[in-house]
């Protein structure tokens, strides 16, 4: 279909894209094999604001120096095959916030890094079990 993004499970158009990936009840941002940022979506609810400034900028310019070593720490094994995945939880305005880092691959070859960051305090708090029916 013309104009349509097509996917091994189904297409869609790049304005509902755009629309489901700021639908999504976290933040997320993609950052290429090269460092740069190249993307992020605009939640409703984004736990860390983000200027349209930082595309195409480095992204360990993106985090206090504090951080720095273990921005590089991660990005450097995710390129090495070393790990998939690093996760970590802040507490941020009386909040619970979970930040998880994906090394994105495709048939083993890296393209880049997935940052996912999500509030889940009312996560936290669900007991019991609510059904749809």
């Amino acid at each position: 279909m013309e104009g349509r993004i097509a996917f091994e499970t189904g297409n869609v158009s790049p304005e509902e894209l755009e629309t489901l990936l700021n639908t999504l009840p976290v933040d997320i941002t993609f950052v290429d094999k090269e460092d740069a940022v190249r993307y992020f979506n605009q939640s409703r609810e984004r736990i860390f604001p983000r200027s349209k400034a930082v595309i195409g900028r480095l992204v360990q310019l993106c985090h206090p120096k504090q951080s720095l070593d273990k921005v590089e720490e991660i990005l450097n094994d995710f390129k090495n095959n070393k790990r998939d995945r690093a996760e970590f939880w802040i507490n941020l305005k009386g909040r619970l916030i979970y930040i998880r880092y994906f090394a994105v691959r495709k048939n083993g070859k890296y393209l880049g890094t997935l940052e996912v960051t999500q509030d889940i305090t009312d996560i936290k708090r669900i007991e019991g079990e609510k059904r749809l029916l």
